[in-house]
């Protein structure tokens, strides 16, 4: 049963976080911001949905949770508050660049550029490893490591005008 909450609990996370993205996202273009690859997006959303029902098909009869796993994906989730926070009104789950507007350098981005895409490279191999689904953990990990390098040159590529300043 305590699988089946965690799996639901993610699930509601990443919903809510969706309607905060996409609140965020009109509120940009409404400013003028611009939308940087849009071709990769959908590619986004298959991955992490296909992630979750991989994890759902996988989990073993009885499922069980790992605990030490499980404290470092709420860890990550900690990370995560603070990331989203950090950022506040112009986190998205899509490349959204205010020409105008200062670099976001608060938060954990005082010691990185991209803490959010680390943050989801350890979600994707560690919740599945909560249900001991290793194979899930690498084949996903793998996908979405193809995904983010294309994503972060995307991204880049967007900023690259605003880094001068």
């Amino acid at each position: 049963m305590i699988p089946y909450i965690i799996l639901a609990l993610v699930i509601a996370q990443r919903l809510a976080e969706l309607w905060y993205a996409e609140r965020n996202t009109r509120a940009l273009l409404a400013r003028g911001a611009i939308e940087i690859g849009r071709a990769h997006y959908p590619l986004f959303i298959i991955l992490h949905t296909a992630w979750l029902v991989a994890i759902v098909l996988a989990l073993p009869r009885p499922a069980s949770a790992h605990w030490l796993p499980f404290a470092g994906y709420v860890l990550l989730q900690l990370l995560r508050v603070w990331t989203v926070a950090a950022l506040g009104p112009y986190w998205t789950t899509r490349i959204v660049t205010l020409p105008n507007a200062p670099l976001v350098r608060r938060g954990p981005y005082r010691f990185m550029r991209h803490p959010n895409y680390l943050i989801v490279v350890g979600e994707i191999a560690l919740l599945p490893l909560v249900f001991g689904e290793v194979r899930v953990a690498i084949a996903f990990s793998f996908l979405n490591a193809a995904l983010l390098f294309w994503r972060i040159r995307e991204e880049e590529t967007a900023l690259a005008p605003r880094l001068k300043r």
